[in-house]
């Protein structure tokens, strides 16, 4: 199997983000947030939709993920702003793991 398919490609070995933690992948040129939320996997943008901060420097409990900058809450597997100061949602890319990878859904 290549690292790309059919519109997904391989963002990083799953065992490289450990339990309730996100790390940051870049691909392509944009940046990726990839959580691991009691090993279920999610992609997310990394970047706070209120002021770009990187998600992956943020606090994450549970399923959601505190920014660094200024403490807006995103809900990881919606993207749901939680409320002030995030207004905008953020963006929830389609993963799965398949052979041992994360892998996520890009549009061209």
């Amino acid at each position: 199997m290549s690292d790309t398919e059919e519109g997904w490609c391989a963002l990083t070995d799953a065992s490289e983000v450990e339990e309730d933690d996100v790390v940051c992948v870049n691909l392509r040129g944009h940046a990726y947030a990839v959580f691991n939320i009691g090993g279920d996997y999610y992609v997310t943008d990394d970047c706070c939709t209120h002021q770009e901060a990187s998600l992956s420097e943020g606090y994450v409990q549970d399923d959601t993920v505190e920014c660094p900058r200024h403490q807006g809450v995103f809900h990881i597997p919606t993207g749901k702003a939680m409320g002030p100061p995030l207004t905008r949602p953020l963006r929830v890319h389609q993963a799965r793991v398949d052979h041992g990878k994360v892998w996520v859904r890009v549009s061209e």
